[in-house]
């Protein structure tokens, strides 16, 4: 068997005992990972507020959301497709977590002269990406919503501490959700339990899309209308 599918094998065969495992007692570990991507989530949105703040509106767009017509299906399936593309970066930085910690190491054993110079070498180059994913993610995200919360704040005539709060429901949950990936990352990187990343990219999605339904739900029918009820030009 080839370096690379012996690999493959056995980080499927350790993802199905994994989940295996965890299916036993899967809170406690549920519990950290949501807590870490809550906390990301927090510092993301104070970050927010800090840009939103500091910058000058861009008042050449119109951010202001409209009050919802009828179901808005449409609208809510574009809000969970963009934060789906959010959600595979940081599912694929996970994945490299796994190849970086686990599968490289496995076929550089199996690996002779350059080609196992090459994948000894390779494991810092794969976390070194995972953490530019991480830095650019953020840093990306607290930009760019920063312009957008300093614009419709402007709008609507409200502060942006003010805006952040009445985001805060679901800006918070639609981030905790996208961040679960990479909060399975952090407390496996800690630990040194990188063989468990890959059934943990599996549990964190499929637990991050309801999240992300929902998140999209509430901003689509509910926030709108909380910003109707606190500015006073809306």
């Amino acid at each position: 068997m080839a370096a690379s599918e012996y690999a493959l094998v056995h980080g499927a065969r350790h993802m199905r005992a994994t989940l295996e495992t965890w299916q036993h007692d899967p809170w406690p570990l549920l519990r950290r990972w949501l807590a870490v991507a809550a906390a990301i989530g927090v510092l993301l949105l104070c970050g927010v507020c800090v840009v939103a703040s500091l910058v000058k509106p861009d008042l050449g767009f119109n951010y202001v959301p409209s009050l919802p017509q009828g179901s808005e299906l449409g609208h809510i399936a574009d809000l969970v497709g963009r934060n789906s593309i959010v959600l595979a970066l940081h599912a694929v930085a996970c994945i490299a977590g796994f190849i970086a910690g686990v599968s490289l190491p496995l076929a550089a054993e199996k690996r002779q002269g350059i080609s196992r110079w090459v994948h000894e070498r390779a494991r810092p180059v794969a976390f070194a990406w995972v953490l530019l994913v991480t830095c650019f993610s953020l840093v990306t995200q607290t930009l760019l919503l920063g312009v957008i919360g300093s614009t419709l704040a402007e709008s609507l005539r409200i502060s942006p501490a003010e805006l952040i709060l009445l985001t805060a429901p679901h800006a918070l949950l639609e981030l905790t959700a996208v961040f679960l990936p990479l909060a399975a990352w952090t407390i496996a990187g800690r630990r040194g339990d990188w063989d468990q990343l890959l059934a943990a990219t599996a549990v964190t999605v499929t637990i991050a899309i309801p999240m992300l339904i929902a998140s999209a739900a509430w901003e689509v029918h509910v926030w709108p209308q909380l910003l109707e009820a606190a500015s006073p030009v809306y």
